[in-house]
């Protein structure tokens, strides 16, 4: 029987966001999912992402950015999706300990939240660790455009799960940024898979793809605590 989720609401400045909350019977971690820029929180890959890692013993929250709350297409600058997630962080963290819980707090999200989550980390913001959903290493088609230098400074523990098929990650880039970053960062090549994890000729709904990335993440975080 799937984990009931709570509905949240997260004050971020004067701006209030929405979030979803589920916690399993004596969870090893809590981790806080952010969704990328052209999808929000209930996006059937998220909830199926999620549900999964509910079932192997994670609490999670997943949340939506203000630029996704106020029904706006462009995603929100740096500044505020990290003010995002210091807020949605702190909320996280005060839900586990209302439950006595002690458990590591860790930081994921898909593609743009993701990233926006490393940013978070480099300027400060606590996790045990982060997840990687599809890292947007450079824009398609435009692999001298890295986002990779506030990564090189993150010694916290880093999972990148990665399509060898995705446009936002040239293969070969990708596993340099991992090898510079050193033995905090680990990489894990979905085969076949495309930004969004779909791999062609399978036929998964965006649930089931989503689903199907839990065990792998929950594994990572188990190993990494």
């Amino acid at each position: 029987m799937p984990i009931a989720e709570s509905p949240v609401t997260i004050a971020v400045g004067d701006v209030q966001i929405s979030g979803a909350y589920a916690r399993p019977d004596a969870p090893f971690a809590t981790l806080v999912v952010a969704h990328g820029a052209g999808a929000g929180m209930e996006h059937p890959f998220l909830r199926g992402f999620t549900r999964a890692l509910n079932d192997d013993g994670v609490a999670t929250l997943r949340f939506n950015f203000p630029y996704r709350e106020a029904g706006r297409k462009f995603p929100d600058r740096p500044p505020a999706a990290i003010a995002a997630w210091r807020a949605v962080m702190a909320e996280a963290a005060a839900r586990s300990a209302a439950h006595s819980g002690a458990e590591p707090l860790w930081a994921a999200g898909k593609s743009f939240g993701g990233r926006m989550a490393s940013m978070a980390v480099a300027e400060g913001m606590p996790a045990a660790g982060l997840v990687y959903l599809g890292y947007p290493l450079h824009p398609p088609g435009k692999p001298e455009k890295l986002r990779d230098e506030h990564l090189y400074g993150l010694t916290t523990p880093m999972l990148f799960l990665q399509g060898t098929r995705d446009t936002f990650a040239t293969r070969e880039l990708l596993e340099g940024v991992v090898s510079r970053i050193g033995p905090a960062a680990t990489l894990q090549w979905c085969e076949g898979g495309d930004h969004s994890f779909a791999v062609a000729g399978t036929k998964r709904s965006a649930e089931e793809v989503g689903a199907s990335l839990a065990a792998p993440v929950a594994a990572f975080m188990r190993a990494s605590s």
